[in-house]
């Protein structure tokens, strides 16, 4: 039976149509997460059910059209053509019908079964429009319209109920009719490749592609037709669907109150304002690193309670078990002090998310892209990769993986040099223990200080790289601004709830195995496990760096043990302070005293501890990062280089700190 079939659906909309937060609406939890076959684009795909119809979704890619440039748009292309999608659900912004309605077009062009979802029709409302959802569909070849709020969650069903009875129906493919002379022309290239590809399924949307002379179609489909392919007519095919598309939007758009200005125009004056926009900007970042610490420091007393519960519990456990000395320490001052530690900043990292996330749902996220598009042009790239460089603040990986929204293979590894000089979450437990132990009443200034120099140093590098690439123009950024709404809780969630999974599931893999690395190399020497540390394997490779990071304030082994354990995730630095300094709680009270008193007693002050922060800043990437900007680049000798500059960046750069800080101070 043909209920037994699982629907496959792809959902396609233009960027910031709330397309995802209604996938997450449908989908809720049950999502899993990979990578396209062949690319690193990322699939999304989850899972819903409607009246025991089994239905699986896949979040496409934000596109504005079918003509693809971006390895991206590419991917989205090339799902919505795959065989096994049943449904396409088109996301569209009621608000910004015209501008939607192209991709809209093009989608039915193909002949499957589309279905428009029309999102945001509470912004619709409350800019005095009407919208005739009866005509609208007559228009657009009797397709089903579903009106839905993704926000307020509303028309869920009535858009699965859509699904679950429009995926059956035969669909006809010509809806833009063309002006005579081209639908003449199209009808012949569809003859002719009908007679070169007589199985091929969508015969008038390739027609139609070839004559706009797109290079994918015209590379899979090479048809030998001089006499009718003897120009582009994309161009043409442009106008007349544009021309369409302003009938039914005449048609259906019947009323609109000009007198009513939108909200989002009104904060619009002063958050994209040429000058007042940055300001406010970074206004509203130092807002949030106050929240992270208040708020987060306030948190994590819980936390630390119970880590010195489990600490106490876990050391008399084993020797109630008469287990080996050696053993205790690995599991108490080990893997318990050093995983421990870490998930005691769960709440600052808890915040920050919260914050990033509430900023990113209410659209104003955008507008930071929109804002920087100037400066950026000026150091030679558009404000579209100022994109990547805002999700950075939360994890480069992802960050990095964003750069391929960019045309340009020189921008997209341009926009990787400066990626990962954003202060990722991981480099959050780090600015909040140093800061709080060396800079006690400026602490949010401190670690917000360091999230404006990596956004300074990317910028004045950006500058240099232009001077050198001085041949190539930075493209424009066009992008449609979100309308201002109320962030959605569960979308929200979802997304805090993710970065911390991934923050707990690190704790649980990269720092469980660096702290029991770190513990060995401090507990075993040439002789075999040792009593006195500084024969251990970790004071020897530590000492052999003690010159070599003297100048930079950090010329202690511990200091140099620590930074190359945070190679393989930036929160290990906290982690292996904690287990080289024997700090049980580091993040408490007790433990940040023990550690600036142990630090004190090496003449390490409050200038090592800034120098120490750029140095962690700037330096070399994690090796999740690094695997990244290698499959992105598909270069080994880009990776290695801009490993190495970064390393050498970071060391003169905290060196400058250094020096000159102790001359001040």
């Amino acid at each position: 039976m043909k209920n037994e079939h699982i629907i496959q659906v792809a959902f396609v909309g233009n960027p910031n149509c709330g397309k995802t937060t209604l996938f997450n609406a449908l989908t809720g939890a049950n999502l899993k997460v990979a990578n396209w076959p062949g690319v690193t684009v990322e699939k999304k795909e989850g899972y819903t059910s409607y009246k025991g119809q089994k239905i699986n979704l896949v979040d496409l890619p934000g596109i504005y059209s079918l003509t693809s440039y971006s390895i991206e748009e590419k991917v989205s292309r090339r799902c919505v053509m795959e065989d096994n999608i049943d449904v396409i659900v088109n996301v569209v912004d009621a608000s910004s019908l015209e501008r939607n309605l192209y991709l809209t077009m093009q989608l039915l062009e193909l002949g499957k079964p589309v279905i428009l979802a029309m999102n945001m029709m509470d912004v619709v409302k409350e800019r005095g429009m009407e919208i005739d959802n009866h005509r609208l569909p007559e228009m657009l070849g009797h397709i089903p319209v579903v009106p839905v709020s993704a926000r307020k969650r509303m028309g869920l069903n009535v858009l699965l109920h859509a699904v679950k009875h429009h995926y059956e129906e035969d669909v006809e493919e010509k809806v833009v009719v063309y002006s005579d002379s081209l639908e003449q022309k199209i009808s012949s290239v569809e003859q002719r490749l009908h007679e070169k590809y007589p199985d091929l399924r969508y015969l008038r949307w390739t027609a139609v592609k070839l004559l706009e002379a797109d290079e994918e179609t015209l590379e899979e489909y090479s048809l030998d037709a001089p006499d009718i392919l003897d120009r582009s007519y994309e161009k043409e095919i442009i106008n007349q669907k544009y021309d369409y598309i302003e009938e039914v939007v005449e048609e259906v758009l019947f009323y609109k109150d000009s007198s009513k200005e939108g909200k989002t125009d009104k904060v619009d004056t002063l958050l994209t304002h040429p000058f007042w926009g940055v300001p406010v900007f970074l206004g509203i970042m130092a807002f949030v690193f106050f929240l992270t610490f208040t708020i987060g420091d306030a948190l994590k007393g819980v936390f630390e309670v119970g880590l010195d519960m489990l600490l106490n519990g876990a050391g008399a456990f084993l020797a109630g078990l008469n287990a080996s000395d050696w053993v205790i320490s690995l599991v108490v001052d080990g893997v318990i002090a050093g995983v421990g530690g870490i998930l005691t900043f769960l709440p600052n990292i808890f915040i920050l998310f919260l914050a990033l996330g509430i900023l990113e749902d209410s659209g104003y996220m955008a507008r930071v892209a929109y804002v920087m598009d100037g400066i950026m042009g000026r150091v030679g790239l558009s404000g579209k990769a100022f994109l990547p460089m805002v999700l950075g603040f939360g994890c480069t990986v992802p960050a990095v993986m964003a750069t391929r929204t960019l045309e340009k293979e020189a921008d997209r590894r341009r926009t990787m040099i400066l990626t990962p000089f954003m202060s990722c979450s991981a480099r959050l437990p780090i600015y909040v223990l140093f800061s709080s132990m060396f800079f006690p009443q400026h602490a949010a200034i401190a670690a917000f200080s360091l999230y404006v120099l990596g956004l300074l140093v990317a910028i004045v590098l950006a500058m240099i790289l232009g001077k050198i690439k001085r041949g190539e123009s930075a493209g424009s950024l066009l992008m449609e601004l979100p309308e201002y709404k109320m962030p959605n809780a569960r979308t929200i969630a979802i997304y805090v709830w993710e970065k911390v999974k991934d923050y707990l599931s690190k704790a649980g893999t990269t720092i469980f195995v660096a702290s029991i690395v770190i513990w060995f190399i401090l507990n075993f020497g040439i002789h075999g496990m040792v009593t006195d540390v500084q024969q251990s394997f970790g004071a020897v490779l530590g000492h052999w760096l003690e010159p070599v990071l003297a100048p930079a304030g950090l010329g202690l082994w511990q200091v140099a043990v620590a930074l190359i354990a945070g190679l393989s995730a930036k929160e290990v630095v906290v982690s292996s302070m904690a287990v080289l300094f024997g700090i049980s709680n580091i993040n408490s009270a007790a433990g940040m005293t023990g550690m600036s008193t142990a630090l004190g007693q090496f003449g390490f002050g409050a200038v090592n501890a800034y120098a120490l922060m750029v140095f962690c800043l700037l330096y070399t990437p994690c090796m999740a990062t690094i695997a990244t900007i290698k499959k992105e680049s598909n270069s080994w000798a880009f990776t290695l280089k801009l490993v190495v500059f970064q390393l050498l960046l970071a060391y003169v750069a905290a060196v400058v700190v250094f020096q000159v800080g102790s001359l001040i101070v």
